[in-house]
Parts: structure tokens; sequence; C-alpha cells
């Protein structure tokens, strides 16, 4: 069966988490600047797109080399075997991005390797006039980076973030791949509590139960290479009642998210139903600082507003004051929250246990990591 070079596309910063679940897939990889690198078949395509929750698409390598003219460029695009990949109807939109290369007009790269795909696809199906592309889409893109050229197609579509759950959302919604990150990277183990204080349209708190049941992130979703003639209906069928397989429906857990805001307590229930997840998150119009518990144990991870607009810098340095002291009363809790603001840790009175740089879109931010004790051994639930 034919293998292919992948690649798994990250945000900065969270390489290292989907290279773990590249390798839970069972594939060997490498990682490298918003990348994950490894060898896969037709069904690692399926597989990939289903289950990586924190990569925001899935590539396949078709082509590298050097090039510093455009002749150069032309000649060694035309000399790939684009016809293993695209069909002779196929719709092939070429994007493109240039780094630190002599070929920096990024438009004039695409139109080359347009024309230099098109040329070969003539050649290979026997065409004499111009391509009509009204078949399945295959997405595809020039990287030039210090005059090396990438190119790949896209076998996602819509980024791998679009899991199809999200109905509604606020001003500024978490990343669904972002928030898996999160919630990964704090370790939390589905037979303890969890809790969201900022929960906004629900995203953490649902990322938190897809991971909890170990439900696949892409499964109620569709992606373009489904459309494409050799990947094949029982590629994606097998890959699909695999996820079915893994998926632990059955595992109790605990997970509850409040907002200030009783309307992105709506939204956030509206999205946690869209994705099947309605019963087993709870939802709550509540301030961040009346949280409280009976619970031990437990998890509160949290993005909360960063102050960044000009008028909101001083209630968020009150709210992160206050949330420090409430939080104070629950000392076997484990506390993660996201922020831009560099003063955080002085106003939430504690010194983080361990910070973690990450960018929530284009905003440089810090998970400030205050880790509470273990739960002991012997109990099995909280």
């Amino acid at each position: 069966m034919k293998t292919f070079k992948l690649i798994a596309t990250t945000a900065m910063g969270i390489e290292a988490l989907a290279a773990e679940e590249v390798r839970e897939l069972g594939y060997t990889c490498e990682v490298e600047n918003g990348k994950v690198i490894y060898q896969g078949d037709r069904l690692a395509i399926a597989r990939s797109n289903l289950w990586l929750r924190t990569a925001d698409r899935v590539k396949i390598v078709v082509g590298e080399f050097p090039a510093t003219t455009f002749d150069e460029l032309f000649e060694q695009t035309k000399a790939i075997n684009w016809e293993e990949y695209l069909p002779e109807d196929a719709e092939f939109p070429v994007q493109g991005k240039s780094l630190k290369s002599k070929l920096f007009s990024v438009s004039d790269c695409q139109a080359i390797v347009k024309k230099a795909i098109a040329e070969r696809l003539k050649q290979a199906y026997n065409k004499s006039s111009w391509l009509e592309e009204t078949g399945a889409l295959f997405k595809i893109e020039v990287a030039l980076l210090k005059d090396k050229v990438l190119l790949t197609i896209d076998t996602t579509g819509p980024g791998l973030h679009k899991r199809g759950y999200r109905v509604g959302q606020g001003e500024a919604p978490l990343k669904e791949t972002l928030a898996a990150a999160l919630v990964k990277l704090t370790k939390w183990q589905p037979n303890r509590p969890f809790h969201d204080p900022f929960c906004g349209s629900g995203t953490i708190p649902i990322e938190a139960a897809l991971i909890g049941q170990n439900i696949a992130p892409g499964f109620n979703r569709d992606f373009v290479s489904e459309a494409w003639p050799w990947m094949d209906e029982q590629i994606w069928e097998q890959a699909r009642l695999e996820a079915e397989d893994l998926a632990n429906y059955d595992q109790p857990l605990h997970i509850f998210g409040s907002d200030i805001d009783h309307n992105m307590i709506k939204i956030s229930e509206q999205n946690a139903f869209e994705a099947g997840l309605g019963d087993l998150i709870s939802f709550k119009q509540m301030q961040a600082t009346d949280f409280s518990t009976k619970l031990d144990y437990g998890v509160v991870l949290t993005n909360p507003p960063y102050g960044e607009r000009i008028g909101d810098k001083k209630i968020v340095e009150k709210l992160y004051r206050d949330i420090g002291k409430a939080y104070k009363r629950y000392d076997t809790w484990s506390y993660y929250i996201l922020t831009s603001h560099p003063e955080f840790e002085k106003l939430y009175g504690k010194q983080a246990t361990k910070k973690r740089k990450l960018f929530n879109g284009f905003i440089r931010t810090d998970l400030y990591q205050y880790w509470g004790p273990r739960p002991p051994r012997n109990q099995k639930n909280v």
C-alpha cells in the first residue's frame, strides 16, 4: 500500500502535544516548528483527521526541492507525478507563501505552480484543451523558505478546530485545538472533577468531555479528502468504526462550566448538546469568585479576560486578586489559568508551580500552573 509523507500543522508551542497524538496513533514522527512530520498510508490520513485534537490540518507532501528561479520552480513542479494524486477533472487552487527566498512574489509562484501542474496533467491525461476542474477539490500550497520549495496537498479542508459542534460563540472564542491542548497540559484524568469558571461558549469543558470519553474530535464532521477518488469510502468507514469502538461512552464525568453572562451559558448548553455531551456537562451562571465545591482533587482550567482593552485593565486586575483569594479555600485542587497579563502571579497572590508560553491566536500568553497534591491511589472516584 502506498505511503505518504504527512505533515500535521500546529500552532507554535503545542507541537509536542500533537506529536504525542501522532505517536498514540502508532506512527513515528519528527517535530519541527509548527509541524509534526510522519509517514502513513491512506488509513493514516483518515485516522489523523479524525483523531488529532491539537493539530490544525493534515497535509500530504508531494514535492520538496531547492529553487531560485521561476524556470526551476516550473520544471521541478512539472516533473512531479501529479496524476497519482489529481484526477483529470480535479479542482486544484494553489495557495502560497514565501519567506527569506529569492522567489518572493507569492502570486507569481502560485501562478507558475498552477501552470506546471496543468501542463503535467494535460500530458498525463492526453488533453490538448484547458482542464475543466469540475471534480473533487485538491487544495495545493507552495511554500518557500530560504529558497527551498515545499509542495503539499491539504487533506483536511476547514481546519481541524472546526469540530462541528459550535452553534454559537462569544466575542473572542478559544480555538478548539488550543482548548484541547490546555486540557492535555493539565494531565487531568476523567475520574477527577473539572471546572472552567470563565467558560464562555463552553469550549474547554466540551473538549475535556471529548477527551474524558476518548471521543475522536473529528467524528461528526467531513473532510475534503473524503471526495477524492483514491480515498475509498471503506477507508473512512474503517477509521470511523475504529473511533466508535475506542470511545468510552460509559465513562462517568464530573465536568462543569460557569460564566457571569447568562447568554453564554445558553450558548454553552447548545454547543454541548450539538456535540452529544448535553447530559455530561453542567453549566451555571455565576461569578468566578462564587466557586464552591465539596469535591477534592479537581482541576480548574480557564481562559479569563486579559484586560487588553482600555478601561478593562483595573476590573481584570481586581478579578485576578479575587479569584486568588477564592481558590485558596480548596487546596487539593490544581489551577491552570491562561492570560497575557504580565503581572498575573503578583495579582493572584501566588507564584505558579510552572509557566508555559502559548499563543492564543496572535496574543502571546502564559499558562500559569498551580499544582495541587495528587489524589490517593486507591481513590477511584472523587
